[in-house]
């Protein structure tokens, strides 16, 4: 008998197979289509589960799964204390954290102009450790590695910049279907243009994935218990995958509707966190869901090139977040506190409110920001009436253009995988992506092809 106990959020995924017959989990797939990941313990498979976040499993000596217990509650217990105490232990426990978890290592540092890597640079400023960072922009896009490298510099660290080019996806398709094992859609982990570089690097990273949704706002201000259901499935669902998602059930023949289905699935899900603080309960079922079952998917790209350490991830974090009022975590205001404490940190331009900083970002409003939105929106318009648009997303290197599609319809337009998805449904995809909104359905296309690739891949994965 082998025991496995996983930590709060653990930062890789493991499975283990059930005694039953070997099925694919037709159900999960329509909610993976539709909001690009799976939910719970769910994978591809129905005789294969996904080990749970705080739980200690028992499988047996053939590697089947006997039962399983919690041993995380997520709570919410806040703790009396002013907002400066809740800064100070907050400070203390990221710094421990992170000196814990590099150890003697140089540090690999992935920036970008938001807040959670800025406060990384900030806790790994004054260690001894050597730090490399890098950030990357998309080719044609807003130069976002223009302010890392200022916060680099601010912080003496070695800097390189990337860009993420155009079509970069066929030729790492393969590699990286076999890194992420299809349980992520292709288009979002950028960082895999850039693997091959990463990989000339020495040391570990440190990687601030979830910061943004620990120190901050689980839910709008004033939402009642009965309004989680629905901010949930809205959040959760993308537009063109609910409708990708209803075809496939209904051309698989399954029981009943879909969003009843998933509808179903949530409330389950968010009736297993006994937190009666809304914003709370809300962050713990973001927890349990998208960091676990997508965030943490693509950490398997960095891990491919080094080892990785997360700071937010770690459980004595979790249980901070467990015991820190709302009110001080809302808004991401520790983390600001934080880097106000460095005005030369501070002072660099913060992306989500450019070009304003963290010491002013109160003005990203109207008429303080006009200035720049006119020169901004001026500026596009002219890009794109010489033919070259702004690019925003990594989806639009990868699927516009006629080369950029030849490659996509290699994929979703072939005699085995239209044995699983029709070839009406996809032609209709690509054709509403064509001609009524490229970035709604840049999500449908982007699940054919993550489908697409598992089908060829399926008995080898």
């Amino acid at each position: 008998m082998k025991t496995i106990q996983t930590a709060i959020l653990p930062t890789e995924h493991q499975f283990v197979k059930l005694q039953k017959e070997h099925q694919m989990h037709l159900e999960a797939i329509c909610v993976f289509i539709a909001t690009g990941f799976f939910m719970d313990d769910d994978t591809y498979w129905k005789d294969q589960k996904c080990l749970s976040p705080g739980h200690i499993y028992h499988i047996d000596d053939n590697g089947f799964f006997v039962d399983k217990k919690p041993w995380f509650h997520w709570s919410y217990e806040p703790e009396d204390g002013s907002f400066e105490d809740t800064l100070e232990a907050y400070i203390q426990l990221m710094t421990s954290t992170i000196k814990s978890q590099i150890g003697d290592n140089d540090v690999i540092l992935p920036l970008s102009g938001g807040l959670d890597s800025r406060s990384q640079a900030l806790f790994l400023k004054d260690l001894d450790n050597e730090v490399h960072s890098y950030s990357y922009s998309f080719q044609g896009g807003y130069p976002e590695h223009k302010i890392s490298k200022q916060i680099a510099e601010v912080c003496g660290f070695g800097f390189q910049s990337f860009t993420i080019q155009k079509g970069y996806l066929w030729d790492q398709i393969s590699e990286l279907s076999n890194i992420n094992q299809c349980y992520s859609e292709f288009t979002h982990p950028r960082q895999m243009a850039v693997l091959k570089a990463l990989k000339q690097y020495e040391g570990v990273f440190s990687l601030g994935h979830w910061g943004d949704v620990f120190f901050d706002r689980g839910a709008p201000e004033g939402m009642q218990q009965h309004d989680i259901v629905p901010l949930l499935f809205k959040k959760m669902v993308k537009k063109s995958g609910l409708e990708l998602a209803n075809q496939l059930w209904n051309t698989w023949a399954l029981d009943g509707d879909f969003k009843s289905y998933l509808i179903s699935r949530i409330e389950t899900a968010l009736s297993k966190i006994q937190i009666d603080n809304v914003s709370a309960k809300v962050r713990a079922f973001k927890t349990t869901q998208w960091a676990h079952r997508w965030t943490t998917t693509n950490l398997s790209i960095f891990k491919a090139a080094h080892p990785i350490t997360l700071p937010f991830y770690d459980d004595q974090v979790c249980q901070f977040v467990c015991r820190t009022p709302e009110t001080h975590l809302a808004d991401r205001k520790l983390q600001l506190a934080h880097l106000k404490q460095h005005k030369a940190l501070a002072s660099i331009t913060w992306h989500e409110n450019r070009p304003f900083n963290i010491l002013n970002y109160h003005k990203n409003r109207s008429p303080y920001n006009l200035p720049f939105r006119v020169k901004s929106k001026l500026k596009r318009s002219v890009n794109a009436w010489l033919g070259n648009p702004f690019i925003q997303r990594n989806w639009e290197l990868q699927f516009l253009g006629k080369d950029n599609e030849a490659e996509l319809k290699r994929f979703i337009l072939s005699d085995g995988f239209n044995d699983l998805v029709p070839i009406a449904i996809v032609e209709t995809a690509l054709e509403k992506f064509k001609t009524e909104d490229a970035v709604a359905y840049s999500h449908a296309l982007s699940m054919l092809l993550t489908l697409s690739v598992w089908n060829q891949n399926k008995n080898a994965f």
